[in-house]
Order: structure tokens, then C-alpha cells, then sequence
């Protein structure tokens, strides 16, 4: 039996009438102290000593001293200890009534005018700090029931988002739901990528991009979640159908011009030795975009795309960053495949 009444002390150790000791703390019948009050409402009376393992007795005025003698002690009648007990539990029930009703008041002009707000006010949703995020992706996520449509750029994934993926995704399987997820070319070497899509299995179907879009998680095209900063630390949940549909076909078109996983990525050879990631690096040099930006947009890391860029540079003779887009421009390997 417990009663919502503080009182300063904590949890005592008492010893039990075995003389074994239990938790035992304030404003709490225990099994020892019921079983005290009702031997002692059956006799009228009960020994002082006797109740030393059940001080709540005490706490919840339940016995009290008798009169003719000290070494006993009386019980209170049940209904006399119950209405003692409840009337501060009964104040504390109409205090929070009153505070209730207080802010129900407080808030009704508000009300008011929310309700003559559009229905799209909250179309779009800021999200911050990766708890809200991720808690909003799995509400969505679980309840998706027809499709799931993601683009997952980049490389470097750790095994903790890839875990979180596996979590979030895994209860969909054997549904019936549509999955697809689009990738850049890059992932097809990272074993941690392959490992993942090997744990989901065949009903998520994967393709292969050299460069897309940034991340994009599409469900039941309904809501659709997309980053908002580039430590990935916000982002924004639309529900608007507009903006979802728009982005359902940025997908499509993505979606047309990737390759399945399962067959390979072949580039058209060129004179200069020059392989297609090479071709697509020159192609961002050219306009104008930095190492990180490139190595970002092909989903590797700056090291690697610099290991391309120099060996650009060494197929088509360059001594210089200024004299590498000249020559890029000359070759016409932006215009040999694509």
C-alpha cells in the first residue's frame, strides 16, 4: 500500500519480526505492518515492542498510544485513519483540477486561432539535434505500409547508422512494402554497405548512381524527411503533398538513370587512359567546385579524390591547377561518354 505523502527520512532499514532487515519507508503499509493492524483492531490493543518492525504503523497514525498504559499502544479505526489519510491526497486532486482548468482557460484563445489557421500549417517541420530526428523517422518509418523510397549518398558510413537503418527497416520485411534505396557507384566497394544489404536481403532493390542528390527518405509518399544542415544535426519533415510528390519524382528520374546493383558499372574507354570517376571529377573541376565538394557529391573522401585529380592531371600532361581545366577543356573527354 503506498500513499502519495513525502516526508523527509528516506528508506529505513527495520529488522522483520524473523529479525531480518527490509526496505521500509515512510507512508508505506508494508505486509509485517498489515499484518500488525489487524491483530491489533482483532485484540483492541497491541505492545509497543511488538510493532518495532512496522514504524509506518507509527508514520500513518494507525495506533496510538494507550491511554492507561504506555507499554501498549490502541488502533485508530480504519474509516477514522482513512479520512485522515485522503484528505491531503483529496486537496492535492482539487489543486491540480484548479491548475488544470487555469491553463485549459489560458490556452483557449490560442485555440482559436489555430483553428482558423490553414490545414498546411505544419507541412513542413524543423527538426533539431539527432534524438528528434531519429525519433521522427522511426514514427514515419513504422508506419509505413505501401513504399519506401531513400537515397543514401556519400561514403564512411559508420556501423551505428547502418545499425539504426537495420533497426528502422527490418520490421517491414515480409509485408508486402515496397523499398528501393539509391547509392552512389562508390558504395558497391564498401563492405560495411554490402554487409547491411546483405542482412535486409532482396526485397529492398538497390541501384547505383555516380552522383545524386542529397540524402532523401520518401514514406508512403506522404512524408518525406530531408537534411537541413550539413552536420546532418537538422533537418525538415515535409508533409506537404506538393513538395512530397515533387520529390517522389527527383527520385523517379534518378531512379531511371541508375544501374541495379547486380549488374557492373562499365565506362566507355578513352584515349587517355581516363576512367569515368576521373571523367566525373573533371567535369566538377571544370565547374568551378573545390576537392571536398567533389569528393561529397561522388560520395568519397577527400584523399581519394585527390589521388584522381593528380592522376587527371598526370594523363593529360598538367603542371598546374589553372592549366588542368584548360586542358581538361581541350581534350574533350567531357564530351567522350558520359
Amino acid at each position: 500500500m503506498f500513499l502519495n505523502r513525502k516526508k523527509p527520512g528516506g528508506v529505513h532499514m527495520q529488522p522483520d519480526r524473523d529479525g531480518h532487515g527490509h526496505p521500509h519507508s515512510h507512508f508505506e503499509l508494508c505486509e509485517t505492518g498489515s499484518q500488525l493492524y489487524a491483530d491489533a483492531l482483532r485484540a483492541g490493543r497491541i505492545a509497543r515492542a511488538e510493532v518495532a518492525p512496522a514504524p509506518c504503523l507509527l508514520d500513518l497514525d494507525l495506533l496510538r498510544p494507550d491511554p492507561d498504559d504506555a507499554q501498549w499502544l490502541r488502533p485508530v479505526p480504519p474509516s477514522t485513519a482513512l479520512a485522515h489519510l485522503i484528505l491531503p491526497i483529496e486537496k492535492e486532486i482539487q489543486e491540480r483540477r484548479r491548475l488544470t482548468l487555469a491553463l485549459a482557460d489560458a490556452f483557449e484563445p490560442f485555440m482559436a486561432v489555430s483553428a482558423q489557421m490553414p490545414s498546411n500549417t505544419h507541412a513542413i517541420s524543423v527538426l533539431e539535434g539527432l534524438k528528434r530526428i531519429n525519433a521522427s523517422l522511426d514514427r514515419a518509418v513504422a508506419d509505413c505500409s505501401v513504399e519506401l523510397l531513400t537515397v543514401q549518398p556519400g561514403s564512411g558510413r559508420s556501423a551505428h547508422t547502418f545499425g539504426e537503418a537495420l533497426r528502422r527497416v527490418r520490421p517491414l520485411l515480409g509485408r508486402g512494402i515496397k523499398m528501393r534505396t539509391l547509392y552512389q557507384h562508390t558504395a558497391r566497394h564498401q563492405p560495411i554497405t554490402l554487409a547491411y544489404l546483405e542482412r535486409i536481403g532482396p526485397e529492398v532493390e538497390v541501384r547505383t548512381l555516380e552522383e545524386i542528390i542529397d540524402r532523401l527518405i520518401i514514406v508512403d509518399r506522404k512524408v518525406a524527411f530531408v537534411p537541413a544542415s550539413r552536420d546532418r544535426q537538422v533537418a525538415l519533415e515535409l508533409r506537404h503533398p506538393g513538395l512530397v510528390e515533387y520529390l517522389v519524382g527527383v527520385f523517379e528520374q534518378f531512379w531511371l538513370q541508375a544501374i541495379p546493383l547486380e549488374k557492373p558499372v562499365t565506362y566507355e574507354p578513352h584515349p587517355h587512359g581516363i576512367s569515368g570517376v576521373q571523367r566525373s571529377i573533371a567535369k566538377l573541376l571544370v565547374e568551378g567546385h573545390v576537392d571536398e565538394a567533389i569528393a561529397r557529391r561522388l560520395g568519397m573522401n577527400v584523399r581519394t579524390c585527390r589521388a584522381h585529380i593528380a592522376k587527371l592531371a598526370s594523363a593529360l600532361g598538367s603542371g598546374s591547377r589553372a592549366q588542368l581545366g584548360y586542358l581538361i577543356a581541350q581534350s574533350g573527354i567531357l564530351e567522350h561518354g558520359d
